[in-house]
C-alpha cells in the first residue's frame, strides 16, 4: 500500500465484496486495503474477472461493500442507503464509461448538464457556465447542439469526459475509457486524461491495456480479488503476499 504527501482522498480497510446466487458465495474482492491521495493518477489492472471493475463500482458507490470500511475524504461511506450514495456520487464522483452512456435524445449540452440538474446548490445559470467550461476543456464546445448519433466514438467519449468533470468531482473513475475506440481516438482520450491529471484531477482508471496503464503514475494489479502489486510506474513492481 502506497502513501504520498498529498491528503488522503480514499481509504479502503479490509474491504470485501461477496456475491450470493443460489446459496453459492462468490468472493469478488478479499481484504482490499488501499489509499488513494488527492491528485493521484492510478491504473487498476488485471485479467478479466479478477475484480477490478467490482472495485471501481464500490469506489463509485454504485454498489455496497460486504465487509470492511470505505472512507471518502475522511467520511465513512461504507453503509449508506441508496439515496445517500446517489447524493455523494452526484457531488463527489465523476464517471467515464467504456460505452459512453450518453442519452440519445439529449443534445451534447443536455447530456453534460443532466447530472448537475440534481444539484440543489447550483443555479441554472451556474449549470450553463459549468457545462460550457467542461465542453471547452474537451474541445467540444462547437458541438453543443448535436446529438450523440451525430458524433464519432471519440467525440462521444469526449462528451462523456465533459459530463464527468462538469461538477468538479473529488475523483474521476474511468472504466476502460478507450475500450470502444480506435487507436487514434484512444490516444486523444488518454491525452485528455493526462491533461486533467496535470491540472490536479484525481483519476482512477480500470484498463486491460498496458499502454493505457503506463500513462498513469501508479499501477495497482489485482488477481483473484486481491491486490498483488502496487507500484509507481517506471519502477519495479512491489509484489504483495497473497
Amino acid at each position: 500500500m502506497k502513501t504520498h504527501s498529498n491528503p488522503v482522498l480514499v481509504e479502503l480497510k479490509q474491504l470485501k465484496k461477496i456475491f450470493v446466487a443460489d446459496d453459492i458465495e462468490t468472493h469478488a474482492l478479499n481484504d482490499i486495503n488501499l489509499l488513494i491521495n488527492q491528485g493521484e493518477y492510478i491504473a487498476i489492472t488485471g485479467p478479466s474477472g479478477c475484480g477490478k471493475s467490482t472495485l471501481l463500482s464500490l469506489l463509485g458507490l454504485l454498489d455496497n461493500l460486504s465487509q470492511g470500511h470505505y472512507l471518502l475524504a475522511n467520511h465513512d461511506v461504507s453503509n449508506l442507503d441508496r439515496d445517500e450514495r446517489a447524493h455523494i456520487r452526484n457531488e463527489k464522483i465523476g464517471f467515464i464509461f467504456q460505452a459512453f452512456n450518453l442519452i440519445s435524445d439529449l443534445t451534447v449540452a443536455e447530456n453534460v448538464e443532466l447530472p448537475l440538474t440534481y444539484r440543489k446548490d447550483i443555479s441554472k445559470e451556474q449549470r450553463k457556465t459549468m457545462v460550457a467550461d467542461a465542453l471547452a476543456k474537451v474541445d467540444m464546445a462547437h458541438r453543443v447542439n448535436h446529438f450523440p448519433s451525430q458524433l464519432s466514438g471519440g467525440q462521444q467519449q469526449r462528451v462523456a469526459v465533459a459530463r464527468a468533470i462538469a461538477g468538479n468531482p473529488s475523483i474521476i473513475l474511468a472504466d476502460e475509457p478507450t475500450g470502444n475506440l480506435d487507436s487514434k481516438n484512444a490516444q486523444a482520450v488518454m491525452n485528455l486524461l493526462d491533461q486533467l491529471h496535470q491540472e490536479g484531477a484525481t483519476i482512477c482508471m480500470v484498463t486491460h491495456d498496458p499502454r493505457g496503464a503506463s500513462r498513469a503514475k501508479r499501477t495497482i494489479e489485482i488477481f483473484d480479488g486481491k491486490i498483488v502489486a502496487d507500484h509507481e510506474n517506471n519502477q519495479q513492481s512491489a509484489a504483495i503476499t497473497v
